[in-house]
C-alpha cells in the first residue's frame, strides 16, 4: 500500500518540481554605479564645441546593468551608460578586468555596453583622434570614471543574481522626438515611407525585471530621441532627458516602496523624488521656524573625510534597505535623425522657421536652433522630455504582461568596414556587388545640426564643398581619387579613415552583436542609425529570424536596436538619405553603402543565431591606450583668500530668509577644483532639513535636478575658486528649516588632497 502511494505521488511531485522550475525561467541581476567624471575643465563630448567645458553638475551620471541567465546555461549582460556613447578603448579595458575577475563568464560576445547619447558629459575617453580633438586629447580621469564605474556596476549586478522573470511591453510615445532632417527622410522611396505613420519611430520597448521574492526590481527601455535637450553652451554635467527619466523612475518606484505601482497611483503632472528621508516639522508656525533658523548661522569651513560626502548622500548605499535596489535605464536606439527639440527649428535673429533643406537663416547655419518644449529654458525642456519618457515607461511597466521565455543566446563578430564587399539588389532584378570606403566626413558634418549648429560658412545639404576649405583639408590629407569616387556624392572634408598620424583618426574595425532573451532580440550597433535605416535593419533581421525552418522565432519576436554600443563610428543613413548630404549623411563614414554593409553583417549573424553555427571572430580592433596624447593641464594647487578656510560661505542666504516653493536659494562657498576628487557615489552639494531642534537630515543632493552645483574661478590661471549651489525649491518640498551644504577636496602645492565641508545659514521654506 505504502509503495503504491509513493509510486502515485512520485510523478506528481516531479511535475510540480518541473512547473516550479519553469515558473522561474531565468536568473536576473541588476546593478548601478556612479560614472559622473570630472566636473571641471574637461570638454564635453557631443557638440564638438571647444568652449563647452565642464563646470559643475546638473545631476549625476550612472551606469546601469542587467544580467539575464539560464540557470545552467548561457547569460547576457547589458550595460547602459549616462554617456555620449560607448568607447572601444573603454570596452577593451572593461573586458580585461572582467576576464581577470570572472574568467570567460562575461566577454565581448555576451556583453553589450551602450551610451544614452547625452551631450553634457565629460569627453576625452575615446581612443580615435577625431573624437578627442576638442578635449585636448585623452582625459584619463574621464576614462577611469567610466571603466571603474562599469566594472562596479557589473559586480553589483552579478552579486545580485537571483531567480526571476522578465516581461516585455511596447507602446507609442508621440511627443518626445521629431525628425531634424525631414528633407533627407523624404528622399526615401514614397512606397517605403507610406508603410509608416510617422517620420520618426514613436515606439518604446520596455523590459520589466521581477524578482521571485521581492517583486519588481528594475526596467530597461529603448526609445529614439537625441540627448540634446541641454544645448551646446551648457557646462553642467547632465544625463540629459534620458538620464532625467531614469532618475524620475527610480525615485518614483522608491517613493512607492516597491509596493503598488499601478497607473492609478501615478500622478502624471508631478515629478517624483526621494522623500523617505524628509521629516516634516509638526509645528509649522512661521515665526517659530524663523526663530529656529536664526540659531544656525554659517560657520567657517572645516576639514572632513570623503566618507561624510558618501554617507550624507540622499540615495546613499549606506542607508539602503535589504531589498534589491530598483534600477531603471532609458536606453538609446536609432536616434540618428531624431531631436527632442519638438517645437521645431527657428532662426534666432528673426524667429522664423529655418530653411527646410539646409537648416540655415539667411545662408548661415549658426543662427538656426531647435526649440525644446520648455523654450527658452533648456533645463525645463530637459525635464519635460525626460518626464514624457518616464510617464510612458511607468505606463508600460505597470501593464507589462508578456513574459519572455526561451533561450538565452548571443553572437558577435568584428567587421572591417573600410573596404567591405556588399551584395545588394539590382534594379530590374538580380544582385550587384558594391564596396564600402575608408572613413571620411563630409562638409556638412562641420555645419552641425539644428540641435547644435556648427560655425563658419558650412551648411547642411552641401554636396559640393568649397575651394577654401578644400585647401585647408589638403594640409591634413588630400583624399585619393578612388576615395573621393567611393564616397560620392559626399564632398570630403576630413579623410579620417586614411589619416594615421600620430595614430588612427577614425575606426575601421567595428563590433556587431545580437543578444537574445527568449523572444526579445537586441541588435548592438556602434553608431547612430537614422529612423529609416533602423527600420530597414530591424526588418532584415526579423525576416531571417522568422523565415527559417526551425520556427524558433514567431511573429511576436521583439527586435530593438541598441545604438552607440560597444564603440562609436558616427552615423548610418539610408542610401537615399546619404544623397542629400545633410549632417547625418555627411557623418556616415563608410560611404553610401554603409547601411547595406550593416544589414549584410547582421543577416549573417541572425542566420548563425538560428542555425547554431559559429561565426568567425573577425579582425581585432586596436588598443591605442599607449599612444594617447593628453594636453589637459593638471590641477596645480588650490587657494583661498588669506585667513579663509575652504568651505567657508562667500555669499550666504539673506538674514531671516523665507523661500516659497518654486523659489531660488543660492549660496556660494570658497571651494577647490572638483577634479581633486570626483566624489563618486557622493555629492558636492546637499540640502539638509532640520528635524527636531538639532538634527540635520539629507533632503536633496547633486543627483536631484532641482539642485545645481556650479563651479567657477575668477580667471583661468587662478588657484581660487567658488562653488555656487542653486536650489530651486520643489513644489513637493516640506515646510521647515533648511540649510545648504558643500563638500569638496583641495590640493596644496605638494599635491596633498584634503577634504572639506561648509554650510550656509539656515532659512525657512514655507
Amino acid at each position: 500500500m505504502g509503495r503504491s502511494v509513493r509510486m502515485i505521488w512520485l510523478p506528481i511531485l516531479l511535475l510540480l518540481l518541473l512547473e516550479s522550475g519553469m515558473a522561474s525561467d531565468y536568473l536576473i541581476g541588476l546593478g548601478s554605479y556612479d560614472i559622473t567624471g570630472p566636473a571641471a575643465d574637461v570638454n564635453m563630448m557631443g557638440y564638438a564645441n571647444t568652449d563647452q567645458m565642464t563646470s559643475g553638475v546638473h545631476f549625476r551620471l550612472r551606469a546601469r546593468a542587467f544580467i539575464v541567465a539560464e540557470p545552467h546555461g548561457k547569460r547576457v549582460l547589458f550595460v547602459n551608460l549616462d554617456a555620449c556613447m560607448a568607447s572601444q578603448l573603454v570596452t577593451i579595458k572593461v573586458f580585461e578586468r572582467l576576464k581577470a575577475r570572472y574568467g570567460d563568464l562575461y566577454t565581448e560576445k555576451n556583453v553589450a555596453i551602450s551610451g544614452i547619447h547625452t551631450h553634457s558629459g565629460p569627453g576625452g575617453y575615446l581612443q580615435y583622434i577625431v573624437y578627442i580633438v576638442t578635449s585636448l586629447g585623452f582625459v584619463r580621469q574621464s576614462f577611469d570614471a567610466l571603466v571603474d564605474g562599469i566594472e562596479q556596476t557589473i559586480i553589483l549586478a552579478h552579486d545580485n543574481i537571483r531567480s526571476g522573470s522578465v516581461y516585455v511591453n511596447k507602446g507609442e510615445l508621440l511627443d518626445a522626438g521629431i525628425n531634424r532632417s525631414p528633407s533627407a527622410y523624404l528622399n526615401n522611396p514614397a512606397a517605403e515611407r507610406n508603410k509608416y505613420k510617422y517620420d520618426v519611430d514613436k515606439e518604446m520597448t520596455l523590459l520589466k525585471f521581477v524578482d521571485n521574492e521581492w517583486g519588481p526590481v528594475g526596467s530597461f527601455n529603448w526609445f529614439a530621441t537625441h540627448g540634446t535637450s541641454m544645448g551646446r553652451t551648457n557646462s553642467l554635467i547632465s544625463g540629459d532627458n534620458k538620464g532625467a527619466a531614469a532618475r524620475f523612475m527610480e525615485d518614483w518606484f522608491d517613493q512607492n516602496n516597491g509596493g503598488n505601482t499601478s497607473s492609478d497611483e501615478f500622478e502624471p503632472n508631478r515629478i517624483p523624488r526621494r522623500v523617505s528621508n524628509i521629516i516634516r516639522i509638526a509645528n509649522d508656525n512661521h515665526h517659530e521656524l524663523l526663530e529656529l533658523a536664526a540659531s544656525f548661522e554659517s560657520l567657517p569651513g572645516k576639514s572632513t573625510t570623503r566618507f561624510l560626502s558618501l554617507s550624507r548622500r540622499v540615495r546613499s548605499v549606506l542607508r539602503q534597505a535589504d531589498r534589491p535596489k530598483f534600477v531603471s535605464a532609458f536606453c538609446q536606439t536609432n536616434c540618428g535623425d531624431v531631436s527632442p527639440n519638438v517645437l521645431g527649428a527657428f532662426c534666432i535673429d528673426t524667429g522664423v522657421p529655418c530653411d527646410f533643406n539646409h537648416s540655415t537663416c539667411g545662408g548661415k547655419n549658426e543662427l538656426c536652433y531647435g526649440r525644446g518644449p520648455g523654450y527658452p529654458d533648456e533645463f525645463e525642456s530637459n525635464r519635460i522630455i525626460g518626464q514624457r519618457q518616464f510617464k510612458k515607461a511607468v505606463e508600460l511597466f505597470s501593464a507589462a504582461s508578456e513574459k519572455l521565455n526561451g533561450k538565452i543566446d548571443y553572437i558577435h563578430t568584428y567587421v572591417d568596414f573600410s573596404n567591405l564587399e556588399v551584395t545588394i539588389p539590382k534594379e530590374g532584378g538580380g544582385t550587384t556587388t558594391v564596396k564600402t570606403c575608408p572613413a571620411a566626413m563630409g562638409f556638412a558634418f562641420a555645419a552641425g545640426t539644428t540641435d547644435g549648429p556648427g560655425a563658419f560658412d558650412f551648411k547642411q545639404g552641401d554636396d559640393q564643398g568649397n575651394a577654401f576649405w578644400r585647401l585647408v583639408r589638403n594640409v591634413l590629407k588630400t583624399p585619393t581619387k578612388e576615395q573621393a569616387d567611393c564616397q560620392q556624392p559626399k564632398p570630403i572634408l576630413l579623410d579620417t579613415g586614411e589619416m594615421k598620424q600620430p595614430y588612427d583618426w577614425a575606426p575601421s574595425i567595428l563590433p556587431v552583436q545580437i543578444l537574445r532573451i527568449g523572444q526579445m532580440v537586441i541588435l548592438s550597433v556602434p553608431g547612430e542609425f537614422t529612423t529609416m535605416a533602423g527600420r530597414r535593419l530591424r526588418d532584415a533581421v526579423k525576416k531571417v529570424l522568422t523565415s527559417g525552418s526551425s520556427k524558433e522565432f514567431g511573429s511576436n519576436v521583439h527586435i530593438v536596436i541598441a545604438g552607440l554600443t560597444n564603440t562609436y563610428s558616427q552615423y548610418v543613413t539610408t542610401y537615399e538619405e546619404y544623397q542629400m548630404q545633410r549632417y547625418e549623411g555627411a557623418s556616415t563614414l563608410y560611404g553610401p553603402h554603409t547601411l547595406s554593409a550593416y544589414i549584410q553583417a547582421f543577416q549573417k549573424l541572425a542566420t548563425a543565431l538560428v542555425t547554431g553555427k559559429p561565426v568567425e571572430p573577425g579582425p581585432q580592433p586596436p588598443d591605442l591606450l599607449d599612444k594617447q596624447i593628453s594636453l589637459l593641464t593638471p590641477v596645480v594647487m588650490d587657494a583661498t583668500p588669506i585667513g579663509t578656510k575652504f568651505g567657508t560661505v562667500s555669499a550666504d542666504v539673506p538674514k531671516n530668509a523665507t523661500f516659497k516653493r518654486g523659489g531660488n536659494v543660492t549660496v556660494a562657498f570658497w571651494s577647490a577644483c572638483p577634479r581633486n576628487d570626483l566624489m563618486t557615489e557622493g555629492t558636492f552639494a546637499l540640502v539638509e532639513i532640520l528635524r527636531g531642534k538639532d538634527t540635520w537630515e539629507p533632503a536633496y543632493d547633486d543627483d536631484d535636478l532641482c539642485l545645481r552645483f556650479i563651479w567657477s574661478r575668477p580667471s583661468k590661471l587662478s588657484a581660487q575658486s567658488h562653488a555656487t549651489i542653486q536650489w530651486i525649491v520643489p513644489q513637493t518640498a516640506a515646510a521647515g528649516v533648511y540649510r545648504i551644504r558643500h563638500f569638496g577636496a583641495s590640493k596644496n602645492l605638494l599635491g596633498t588632497i584634503k577634504h572639506f565641508t561648509g554650510t550656509s545659514s539656515a532659512f525657512v521654506v514655507a
